[in-house]
C-alpha cells in the first residue's frame, strides 16, 4: 500500500468513516492547525521508517487523526488511525477499570488484602491491599526486572505462572507498604491474576465483555498468547547499527501491566466514556481519577491507572507506555474536553514530548500565557549552555559520579561532544539546560538539578522522573581495584529469590558477569559484548542499565555474597557458592 493511499484513508476517516458520535463536524482542526501538527511529525512522515498514529479529540468529536510512517516495513504497510499498537503501560487504566467494575459489582473491595486472592504472596508484616496495587504504593519489586535478572530474555516466551512464581519468591519489599509511591508492574500483573480468580475469566475475556464491546472497541484487546495473530497491528522496531531498523518485539505473555493492543480509533471511544459514561457510570469514572494518598496523608499524582497532573497550568489526566519498540502517550485535558493520543512503533520516538507539542498547538488559546515555539510546533529554544550561563565554567564542576543511597542508584555525568549527558537507565541521556544548575533530559520527562554551592565540583545532584519524588545522589570518587584484587570477587552467586546463579569471571583485567546477567543487560539496552562490571566504590560495582552490586564479607574478610539493587528492585540477595 502506498503512502498516498494511506493518506487517502486518513481523509476518508476525517470525512465520516467513524460511527455516530465520532464525527468531525464542528470539531476539526483548521488548516493552519493541521499544518502545524503535521510539522511536529515531519521526520516520521515518509516511507521506509516506522512512525506514529495521532488522534486529537475536542468536544467529544474527532478533530484530527492521521498516520505517519510505516506499520510494517517489510510489507510497506502505512500507519493509519485504525492501526493497532501495543500501548505498554497505557494499558494500566483498563486493568484498573476492570478492578473498579468488580468493586462496584460487590465482587471485591479495593481495601481487600491481596493475600485473600493470592495466598502464596508472603506476609510482609502489614497488609498489601488491592488499592496499594492500583496506586503503586505496595513496595513490591517489579516482576519485569525480576524476570530479566533471572535470565529470561525478551524474545523468550514467559508465562503468568513464571512471573507469579518470581513475585511470591521475594522476601523483602522495596519500602514499607503505603509509605511511598514507586512504579511497579507487579501490582498490575497481580490484578490480572485477581480478575481471573474472582470471575473465572482471564483479563482478556473480562475486559472484552465488560469494557471493550460495550464501548464499540471491537479491535481492542489484551494479548495473553505470544503466538496470537493480531490483524492490523504495527510491528515494533529499533534503530540498528547501520542506520536502518531491526525488529523489537517481546514474547512475554503477562497482562495487566501492559500487552493491550489499541488503535487511535478505539481510544477515542474510551475517551468519550469519561464524559458520558456508558460503562460503569459516574462512580466508575470518579474512582479511576481519584488521586491516592500515602500513609502519612500526602497526596500523590497517581490515581488508579492514571496520572493526574498539570501541563502549562492546565489540568491533565494521562498515562504513557513504553515496551520494546512500542511507545505511547494518551492525555486528556478534561476542563477543555480535549484529548491527544499518540502511538508509535520505534525506539527513539518520544510520544510524550510529541503530545506536549501538539497540545501547544490545539490548546493555544487555553494556556495562561504564550509559549515559545507555538507557531511552528517546535520545542522552545534552550537557555544558555552551562559553560556559558552567567559566565561560569560549570561543565567540569558537574561531570562525575553520584550515588543515591535510598534507591542504590548510580548516575554518571559525562561531557559528550562538548555537551553534558547523564549515564542512567542503560543509556547516555543528553541534558538540555533549563538554568545554570538545572537540566531536562531530551525527549523524556526527567529533571536534573545540581548542588554546587561551594567552589570545586558539585557535591550532589537531584533527579526527578515526571511528577515523582526528587532523589538525592551524592558525589563519590570511583574505586579502582587492581586486577589481582578483582579475583576475590570471581565465582558463582546464587539468589533464592530469583532461583538463579550468576557466574562472575575476570576477563581482560575486568570483572564480568555471565549467564542470566546478560539477559538483564540486554533488556536494559546494554551491550552483551561489553558487559563488564564498573567499579563504583569499595566492594561495589555497577552493571549496564543501573544495577548496583554491593559485596559483603564474612568476619575473615572473605567475600560472602552481594546485594543487588536496580530500577524498581532493592536488595536482592546473592550468596557466594562454595567452590
Amino acid at each position: 500500500m502506498s503512502m498516498a493511499h494511506g493518506r487517502g484513508m486518513v481523509a476518508a476517516l476525517m470525512l465520516g468513516a467513524f460511527p455516530a458520535g465520532l464525527g468531525a463536524q464542528g470539531a476539526a482542526l483548521n488548516p493552519a492547525e493541521r499544518a502545524r501538527v503535521d510539522a511536529v511529525f515531519k521526520e516520521h512522515d515518509k516511507a521506509g521508517v516506522p512512525g506514529c498514529a495521532l488522534g486529537v479529540m475536542r468536544g467529544g468529536r474527532l478533530a484530527y487523526a492521521r498516520g505517519y510512517g510505516m506499520a510494517d516495513l517489510e510489507r510497506r504497510i502505512p500507519i493509519t488511525p485504525r492501526t493497532l499498537f501495543d500501548v505498554g503501560s497505557t494499558s494500566k487504566q483498563f486493568t484498573a477499570a476492570a478492578i473498579v467494575l468488580l468493586a462496584l459489582d460487590g465482587k471485591l473491595s479495593l481495601d481487600d488484602d491481596v493475600r485473600r486472592y493470592v495466598p502464596t504472596l508472603p506476609d510482609y508484616g502489614a497488609p498489601i491491599t488491592i488499592d496499594h496495587l492500583l496506586r503503586h504504593t505496595s513496595g513490591l519489586r517489579d516482576y519485569n526486572g525480576l524476570l530479566s535478572l533471572a535470565g529470561h530474555a525478551l524474545e523468550e516466551a514467559t508465562t503468568d505462572s513464571q512471573a507469579l512464581d518470581l513475585v511470591v519468591r521475594q522476601r523483602r519489599l522495596n519500602f514499607p507498604t503505603g509509605s511511598r509511591h514507586e512504579y511497579s508492574n507487579s501490582g498490575y500483573f497481580l490484578m490480572s491474576v485477581i480478575v481471573q480468580r474472582v470471575t473465572g475469566k482471564s483479563l482478556t475475556e473480562f475486559s472484552r465483555e465488560r469494557i471493550f464491546l460495550p464501548l464499540g472497541m471491537k479491535e481492542t484487546g489484551f494479548r495473553n498468547d505470544y503466538a496470537m495473530l493480531i490483524p492490523g497491528r504495527a510491528l515494533g522496531y529499533a534503530p540498528n547499527e547501520t542506520g536502518g531498523f531491526k525488529n523489537s518485539m517481546s514474547n512475554w505473555e503477562q497482562t495487566g501491566d501492559g500487552a493491550l493492543h489499541l488503535s487511535i480509533e478505539d481510544v477515542l471511544r474510551w475517551d468519550q466514556n469519561f464524559y458520558r459514561p456508558r460503562v460503569g457510570g459516574a462512580p466508575f469514572v470518579a474512582r479511576l481519577q481519584e488521586q491516592g494518598r500515602l500513609a502519612n496523608g500526602d497526596t500523590i499524582s497517581y490515581a488508579r491507572g492514571l496520572y493526574v497532573n498539570q501541563y502549562r497550568g492546565l489540568r491533565r489526566v494521562e498515562h504513557s507506555g513504553d515496551w520494546v519498540g512500542y511507545h505511547a502517550a494518551y492525555a486528556r485535558f478534561p476542563d477543555h474536553h480535549t484529548s491527544i493520543a499518540i502511538f508509535c512503533n520505534s525506539d527513539g520516538i518520544g510520544p510524550g514530548e510529541l503530545a506536549d507539542r501538539v497540545a501547544d498547538i490545539v490548546l493555544a488559546r487555553a494556556f495562561p500565557k504564550a509559549h515559545p515555539g507555538l507557531a511552528t510546533g517546535k520545542p522552545a529554544a534552550a537557555p544558555p549552555r552551562p559553560d556559558t550561563a552567567a559566565g561560569l565554567p560549570l561543565r567540569d564542576r558537574l561531570v562525575g559520579s553520584y550515588y543515591a543511597d535510598r534507591t542504590a542508584g548510580v548516575y554518571r555525568v559525562v561531557a559528550d561532544s562538548g555537551r553534558l549527558a547523564l549515564n542512567a537507565f542503560g543509556r547516555a541521556l543528553p541534558l538540555s539546560p533549563t538554568g545554570p544548575l538545572a537540566f531536562a533530559v531530551v525527549g523524556i520527562p526527567v529533571e536534573v538539578r545540581f548542588v554546587a554551592d561551594r567552589p570545586g565540583p558539585a557535591r550532589a545532584l537531584g533527579l526527578r522522573i515526571g511528577s515523582g519524588e526528587w532523589e538525592e545522589a551524592m558525589r563519590f570518587t570511583p574505586a579502582a581495584p587492581a586486577p589481582e584484587e578483582l579475583r576475590a570477587y570471581a565465582g558463582g552467586y546464587y539468589s533464592a529469590e530469583l532461583d538463579a546463579t550468576w557466574p562472575l569471571v575476570v576477563e581482560n583485567g575486568r570483572l564480568a558477569p555471565q549467564g542470566p546477567a546478560l539477559a538483564y543487560l540486554e533488556s536494559e539496552g546494554g551491550d552483551k559484548a561489553n558487559s563488564a562490571l564498573l567499579p563504583a566504590m569499595k566492594d561495589a560495582f555497577t552493571l549496564g542499565g543501573g544495577a548496583f552490586l554491593r559485596f559483603t564479607r564474612d568476619p575473615s574478610g572473605r567475600i560472602s555474597g552481594f546485594d543487588l539493587s536496580a530500577s524498581r528492585m532493592r536488595g536482592i540477595r546473592f550468596e557466594a557458592q562454595s567452590e
